[in-house]
């Protein structure tokens, strides 16, 4: 028989409260590393958002505009002319972190807390590989033939004369849209960009998300 102490000695009072406590924590622990691995994939491979910095694709994209950009455009389709595309500086500057801190920078540039190693910009295609372009006092022809340019910035008309060139196989030609204002492929580096890679194509931009004022498709 138990002795009248024993039968009346209270219950273990704590390991239940611990034990949910811990659980709790390690729940959370979970569910913040899966959102932070579900926003890497997401901004990796996906959609990624991207603030306007300056003014040389006005009045399509002002400052400060936030946009939204299809990361698979071009994994199943194709750079088309008049696609408003982001992509990476092509002519980056080499980095050498090593194998772990090239890692740590690709987790902390996933989660928006590391500015990516090389500046990204955005402009609008105008000519595909093979293409010839020329610009006649403000206007562009493509293969000899006039482009209809509606987005065009058409309160501060460029009409400076380029070319002719043909845009070498793998690169594209671009421009933004406020032509008077923006370093493109009509200059070579440091003046402007150059032609650009396909390969550093990062996606293409596909609406306005930011001012709320000025959310729209983009085209």
């Amino acid at each position: 028989m138990e002795s009248p102490d024993a039968a009346e000695s209270p219950p273990p009072q704590g390991h239940g409260d611990t034990d949910h406590g811990w659980r709790f924590f390690r729940e959370f622990g979970f569910l913040t590393l899966m959102a932070l691995v579900i926003a890497i994939v997401i901004k990796t491979f996906l959609i990624q958002a991207f603030f306007i910095p300056s003014g040389s694709m006005e009045p399509t994209l002002m400052p400060n505009d936030r946009i939204l950009v299809n990361r698979l455009a071009y994994r199943f389709g194709h750079i088309e002319r008049g696609d408003i595309i982001v992509f990476a500086d092509p002519t980056p500057t080499p980095q050498d972190r090593g194998i772990v801190g090239t890692v740590l920078h690709w987790l902390g540039e996933g989660i928006g807390v590391v500015r990516p190693a090389d500046d990204d910009f955005i402009k609008r295609v105008i000519a595909l590989p093979g293409e010839t372009w020329e610009i006649r006092d403000g206007v562009t022809y493509i293969d000899g033939r006039k482009l209809d340019e509606p987005y065009v910035n058409q309160a501060d008309l460029d009409t400076r004369s380029f070319g002719p060139e043909t845009v070498p196989d793998g690169m594209l030609f671009v421009m933004g849209d406020n032509r008077n204002h923006s370093g493109d492929s009509r200059f070579p580096p440091p003046a402007g960009l150059g032609y650009i890679p396909i390969d550093r194509v990062i996606g293409q931009a596909f609406v306005t998300i930011w001012p709320p004022s000025r959310a729209a498709w983009l085209h």
